[in-house]
């Protein structure tokens, strides 16, 4: 095993950042060809590859695995993923394993994920968590554009500290932004900031003590009130959840001490988005299960 690939889960010492600092992009071009969405193009520079094309709901939505392969972010790495989709295709993108984020010195470890939907195409962005190592200095940006009638269904989780082995985060620093505009205007923009050392972490306004937050997006010129209330009528088994409907977009929230939790109600509101949005019932990619 190479030595980047032996990263442990603590942080590194002094000078090893530097030197094993990875800069990753991966680039995806989607297309309908005849009935099948195809993965028509890709590009990938560094660790950050898809596995096969999936099809488990025939031809007409292609599942796509999102994979990097050093399972972890350190200080100094960037990634960046992109995808675009065009002439109707639909696809699914998902990662195999909650991605870690490490301790670092000092270093900004950086994630842009940028994705640009023509008209009459659909995307799905459903990653598995991020996990923020305290100490960690992390970055993510997420923008979607669409275009006319494009639709898009996407989550994040972010979960501060390894909450299974009982840590907290008392440093590092954690930013995050995400927009969503259609035909150049905006439908959603945020930024967020959290100081491990301030006080942001346990405000009642902010997270109140609870290290898991989530935020679940769905853009569609078909989301009414009538969606609003089908998901409302659905809670997190543990941790707060709410829905908000604001004009072609819909979002949920999650707030707990559980990122199962999170993950299982962002499912089930997808599940009940699903059908309204892309005209699918469900079908949750396997690799959850593994």
């Amino acid at each position: 095993m190479c030595a980047a690939c032996s990263r442990s889960d603590t942080a590194m010492p002094v000078g090893v950042e530097a030197a094993q600092v990875w800069r990753a992009n991966l680039a995806l071009t989607y297309e309908r060809q005849g009935k099948r969405s195809v993965l028509a193009a890709r590009r990938h520079d560094g660790p950050l590859v898809v596995q096969k094309p999936l099809y488990p709901e025939g031809d007409g939505v292609c599942h796509t695995i999102v994979v990097h392969p050093p399972g972890g972010i350190a200080g100094g790495d960037e990634l960046q993923i992109s995808a675009c989709l065009r002439t109707a295709a639909h696809a699914l993108l998902t990662t195999p394993s909650a991605g870690k984020w490490y301790r670092s010195l000092g270093m900004w470890a950086r994630q842009g994920v940028d994705f640009d939907l023509h008209s009459g195409v659909c995307l799905e962005w459903l990653p598995q968590e991020n996990i923020f190592f305290n100490g960690a200095y992390a970055q993510l940006r997420t923008t979607v554009r669409l275009s006319g009638n494009a639709n898009f269904i996407g989550w994040d989780i972010c979960c501060l500290g390894r909450t299974g082995s009982g840590e907290t985060i008392s440093a590092g620093s954690f930013r995050w932004r995400t927009s969503i505009e259609r035909d150049h205007r905006p439908l959603w923009f945020e930024s967020a900031r959290l100081e491990g050392s301030g006080t942001e972490l346990q405000s009642a306004v902010v997270l109140a003590g609870q290290p898991v937050v989530g935020t679940l997006m769905a853009a569609s010129h078909k989301l009414d009130s009538a969606a609003l209330n089908a998901c409302r009528q659905l809670q997190p088994v543990s941790g707060d959840g709410a829905v908000t409907l604001l004009p072609g977009l819909i979002l949920g929230r999650y707030r707990g001490m559980s990122s199962e939790a999170a993950k299982n109600y962002f499912i089930n509101l997808w599940h009940q988005l699903r059908p309204l949005v892309v005209g699918r019932e469900a079908i949750d990619p396997r690799i959850w299960r593994t």
